[in-house]
This record gives structure tokens, sequence and C-alpha cells, in this order.
């Protein structure tokens, strides 16, 4: 069992304009699979309007419990760089969950 770890404290959000398309990231500590899905699944039904809500999320001391969703963008073009991005990090138990609102502006 790891003694010592980095994760994340609180509930964080950022927002980004690109090419008139608002990306909307938001990303939580899950300590489970089910806290992970669960919190996905609370941002999809909240931004029901947004084009895409693609997700991805590392959980275990040794991160053996990955997925990654691209949400009907081309397949390995969104859910898998985010899961890429999360596993350069140092941090554990993490679930990343992306929106993007297309043509927002």
């Amino acid at each position: 069992m790891l003694e010592n770890y980095l994760t994340i404290r609180v509930a964080g959000q950022h927002e980004i304009i690109i090419e008139k398309s608002r990306f909307i990231c938001s990303i939580i500590r899950a300590t489970d699979e089910q806290t992970a899905q669960e919190f996905i699944t609370s941002v999809k039904k909240s931004h029901w309007n947004a084009s895409h809500n693609c997700s991805a999320y590392l959980i275990g001391e040794r991160d053996q419990y990955q997925k990654a969703n691209d949400d009907g963008e081309p397949s390995g073009t969104a859910g898998v760089p985010m899961l890429e991005v999360l596993k350069k990090e140092t941090t554990k138990k993490r679930s990343c969950c992306c929106y993007k609102i297309f043509r927002w502006c």
C-alpha cells in the first residue's frame, strides 16, 4: 500500500474557448470506479446540451483501473489523450470529464 501520494484535495474546473467552441474540464478525487462513473454521469446530466462529454479516469494505487471515452468524437482523439495526460501526472485517484459546447460564442 502506498503510504504517501499526491491527490486532488477539492474538485476543480477549468474553461477555455478554442475556435468558437467552449471546452470545460471538471476533475474530482475518485477513490473507486463507482465514484468516477457517478461523477461522469452527473456531468453528462448537467451538461446534456454539450456536443461531447469525453471522460477519463485512473484509479488504484498502481492505476490499475483505467477508462477513457470519446463520446462520439473520432475514436482515440479525445478520451485516450485525456487519459494519457492523467498518466503523466503524479497524482492518484482522479477522474476527469471534459465537455465541449460547439459553436458557443
